[in-house]
């Protein structure tokens, strides 16, 4: 019976051995399957980040060969922009301006100081120094206007012609430079006519 006590102790104690071992080898495996899958995962989501990063440099590189495409096209709007201000002085140059106003208001205080130490000036004279002076002051400031926006409404029509080649300008920016010009035109054919007093000249004093 002792014998018998012994063995069967001896063989539960080598099962509960082997049994140690098992668990030990599996969880063993268990580590090393475990850091296998760490080190996939890690280089998995390496890749994918790799691959995230390069269609975020092609589109830098892409946007970058826009601008520079862009930066070498010219888009229209400085000619635009000229057209509109020919226009605008050609319109100035017909209507008047506070700069012409305060010339002409100016030129006649200074003739009416004139008049004011000449006691003898003749009815003609005193027309000319309060109004006639003023008036061609007027004309001539309305003549700078009127070439001024003839000069820019001529550059705008020419510069395709200095421009990148085979590039059509916009029919509007064309429409508004003639419109600069031939106002400006009609402007300096008024402020000539007016200065030289070949219309609205001064009346005759007798």
């Amino acid at each position: 019976m002792g014998t018998k006590t012994v063995d069967e102790a001896g063989a539960e104690t080598g099962t509960e051995a082997k049994r140690d071992e098992q668990t030990v080898d599996v969880t063993k495996t268990d580590k090393a399957e475990a850091s296998t899958d760490n080190e996939t995962g890690a280089a998995e989501a390496a890749g994918n980040a790799a691959d995230v990063e390069e269609p975020d440099e092609a589109d830098e590189d892409l946007a970058d060969g826009t601008d520079s495409a862009d930066a070498g096209q010219d888009t229209g709007v400085g000619q635009g922009a000229a057209a509109v201000v020919s226009a605008g002085l050609g319109v100035v140059s017909l209507t008047g301006s506070w700069v012409a106003t305060v010339a002409a208001a100016r030129e006649s205080l200074d003739g009416q100081l004139q008049l004011q130490t000449s006691s003898n000036a003749s009815v003609a004279t005193q027309v000319k120094e309060v109004y006639g002076d003023a008036w061609a002051t007027t004309a001539l400031i309305g003549g700078l206007f009127a070439l001024a926006a003839l000069i820019v409404g001529v550059v705008v029509l020419v510069r395709p012609a200095f421009g990148a080649p085979g590039k059509p300008q916009a029919a509007w920016i064309k429409s508004v430079a003639w419109a600069g010009v031939s106002l400006g035109v009609v402007g300096l054919v008024l402020a000539v006519a007016k200065y030289s007093d070949v219309i609205l000249g001064l009346p005759s004093a007798g």
